[in-house]
């Protein structure tokens, strides 16, 4: 059921500590990859080769213990799907509010922009001080997940609310943030990815930098979501969904259009070549100590022409890669192709857009209503894409 996936298991010094054994032990069970990593008071509690041998992974302590030139705390961060951190105690959970980097799971988590699912576990009175409660409520607005713990017999001797939930209702939350409810079944979704190639002659084209990564990453989570899915790509992809491999714009176009006839959407995520060749030559052209010059001519304006001709139950997007005046042209872009959203991106970044497994975008609706899309993997973005034009799951 989590195959593929890597769910990072942070555990805090709170009594509650070996029943997260069982936790790990239900991921392993679903085919999850878990790795662990422990503030240094969770050892009092349970132990590190225990975590090992249930994890099968090495066990992650020390703030400043670093493998292969990473630190530790990022490399955790980027390498896991989501974190859950069970139990978290009311100690940890003040770090985790105010931002407090210690050890190297506060570290990891003021680092961590994926989902957090968060089971504290405590003493009735701390549950119910005051300020515990506010640190909870400041969480939750920051989109925190928390599994709120049972009323039952304590450690302490007493009866009441903070005992651990139940370890498979924590697995079930954390199961029900990695596998999407399927929002997008029952629909036909066309997404084209990957850069045109438009030929000069037999060897030669004029093309760009685009990897097809992040209309992959659509492609890969729209179908997660229950969507019938097209991907029209320049970029050989082998998925479970229905993949057309072209190459030039106007390949491209005549493919979108005959799709997006049976389509309820359409992300056209793909860079598409603005010009092509007038005149290509069949065959190698061959140096003669002259100029070339090359006359081109305007492709079709797929996104334009699908905005015209798409019906009223339709949604088209589209994408605008600019390298300066983001706003200002992706709100020129949506006025001029009249799709529903377009999705902008600096491509003058070094660190995000083409060939980058990063992206940070601005959604744009009609209205001009921008939602921002902060730095993240290209999975991650495309998730935040898919949710604010269909909804959340």
């Amino acid at each position: 059921m989590l195959t593929g996936k890597t769910v990072l298991v942070g555990i805090t010094g709170a009594i509650a500590a070996y029943k997260v054994c069982e936790l790990i032990r239900l991921f392993k069970k679903n085919n999850a990859n878990v790795k662990v990593v422990v503030t240094p008071n969770a050892l009092n509690f349970v132990t590190k080769t225990t975590l090992e041998s249930l994890s099968q992974n090495p066990v992650d302590i020390e703030q400043f213990d670093i493998k292969e030139y990473k630190p530790e705390h990022i490399a955790l961060t980027d390498e896991s799907d989501i974190f859950v951190i069970a139990p978290a105690s009311a100690n940890t959970i003040a770090k985790m509010t105010f931002g407090i980097c210690d050890n190297l799971l506060t570290s990891t988590f003021c680092a961590y922009k994926k989902q957090v699912v968060i089971a504290p576990c405590m003493n009735t009175n701390m549950w119910e001080n005051p300020a515990v409660e506010q640190n909870l409520e400041v969480l939750k607005k920051r989109g925190i997940k928390v599994v709120e713990p049972e009323t039952g017999f304590l450690a302490c001797g007493t009866n009441g609310k903070g005992r651990l939930a139940d370890v498979n209702v924590i697995y079930e939350t954390v199961k029900n943030c990695l596998i999407p409810k399927q929002i997008l079944k029952g629909k036909k979704v066309v997404i084209t990815a990957g850069g045109t190639k438009e030929n000069i002659d037999a060897v030669r084209y004029i093309g760009n930098y685009s990897s097809g990564k992040m209309g992959i990453a659509l492609a890969d989570n729209a179908y997660r979501l229950g969507a019938d899915v097209v991907l029209i790509s320049t970029v050989d992809a082998d998925k479970k969904y229905k993949v057309i491999n072209v190459q030039t714009a106007q390949e491209m176009y005549e493919t979108v259009q005959e799709e997006f006839k049976t389509a309820d959407s359409l992300i056209m995520a793909a860079a598409v070549s603005d010009y092509r060749v007038k005149n290509k030559s069949e065959h190698k052209i061959k140096k003669d100590g002259n100029s070339l010059v090359i006359e081109l001519v305007e492709n079709p304006d797929i996104l334009k022409e699908m905005s015209k001709i798409k019906r009223e139950n339709q949604i088209v997007v589209g994408f605008c890669a600019e390298s300066q005046n983001l706003l200002e042209n992706a709100k020129a872009k949506i006025s001029k192709k009249q799709c529903d959203y377009i999705c902008a991106n600096d491509i003058s970044r070094k660190d995000t857009g083409f060939s980058s497994n990063y992206n940070e975008l601005y959604i744009i609706n009609k209205e001009l209503d921008i939602y921002h899309i902060e730095k993240t993997d290209k999975q991650s973005a495309a998730i935040q894409i898919l949710e604010k034009i269909y909804g959340k799951s």
